[in-house]
């Protein structure tokens, strides 16, 4: 745990924590939604409030006439996709920057883990479980990178090299070169970060579901929408057999592969909705 704390503790220019997003994700998991909660946490930050007003007043989900409140926006949209919304803004300003020790380019981790989370979010909802849950292990799946991109940036060449020519998924790589890989230092960010345990063991795990243990089915439903988002092409940088586990996975959701197909034209369907997400802080 030390050797992660360390890797943490040395990153210049580490993102501040979502606050929010714990509570605001326990808060939805009430029957009872106190809506004025709600609505008191968001305020507290001027850019998701305009990104919430922005989304309720645009083409897409705009009514007979526009929001002029927070309130009434709040009301219209409905709590999930408040909260889906704050959870993107939130992503969005820590997964947006180019990571160069990964060779990834502006916008790619932001774009991969959305469409990443929509589809664990659309295979959560089919199995009867928590899709915003899913939603948000998903989108922080790779939060690890930002961790280990500077120490990655000069050897970034010898760690393509060697998962290569080792035949070995990069993650592999990366705990062998580092001593740490990017999963683990996720998963104890968003502890640090005071993120439930469920969404922290997703993220630790996510490349190998059941070593998530009593989070295993959060941990595959995070493992299946990264693979789904690489099939339809939302990847970046290298990932060579990194996808080992999708049988795992699989088997703890009770899920065939043909499935697969049917969520990809599913969460490509669901773009749209993406897109507005995106976009609207821009």
């Amino acid at each position: 745990m030390q050797e992660l704390d360390d890797y943490i503790n040395k990153v210049k220019s580490l993102p501040p924590a979502p606050r929010i997003l714990p509570e605001l994700l326990s808060l939805l998991r009430k029957d009872d939604i106190d809506a004025d909660r709600v609505v008191k946490l968001i305020a507290f930050d001027p850019g998701i409030t305009a990104a919430v007003l922005r989304l309720c007043n645009s083409a897409y989900f705009a009514g007979a006439s526009p929001a002029s409140d927070l309130q009434e926006a709040v009301t219209r949209l409905g709590f999930r996709q408040v909260y889906q919304l704050v959870a993107a803004v939130s992503g969005s300003k820590m997964l947006g920057p180019a990571q160069k020790g990964y060779g990834i380019d502006a916008g790619e981790l932001w774009e991969h883990s959305v469409v990443s989370a929509v589809a664990s979010q659309l295979i959560a909802r089919n199995c009867g479980e928590d899709e915003s849950l899913a939603f948000t292990a998903t989108l922080l799946h790779d939060i690890g990178k930002i961790v280990l991109v500077e120490a990655l940036e000069h050897i970034y060449t010898d760690l393509v090299e060697n998962s290569q020519s080792e035949q070995t998924p990069l993650i592999e790589t990366e705990k062998r070169l580092l001593g740490v890989q990017h999963a683990e230092i996720g998963g104890r960010l968003l502890a640090r970060w005071n993120f439930p345990e469920n969404i922290v063991n997703a993220v630790w795990f996510h490349h190998q579901p059941s070593g998530a243990q009593a989070h295993q089915r959060l941990a595959s439903f995070v493992y299946l929408g990264n693979m789904v988002a690489y099939f339809m092409g939302y990847g970046f940088g290298h990932h060579a057999f990194a996808l080992r586990g999708r049988t795992e996975a699989l088997d703890i959701l009770n899920l065939k592969p043909e499935c697969l197909p049917e969520y990809m034209i599913k969460t490509f369907e669901q773009l749209q909705m993406v897109k507005s997400l995106v976009n609207v802080n821009s």
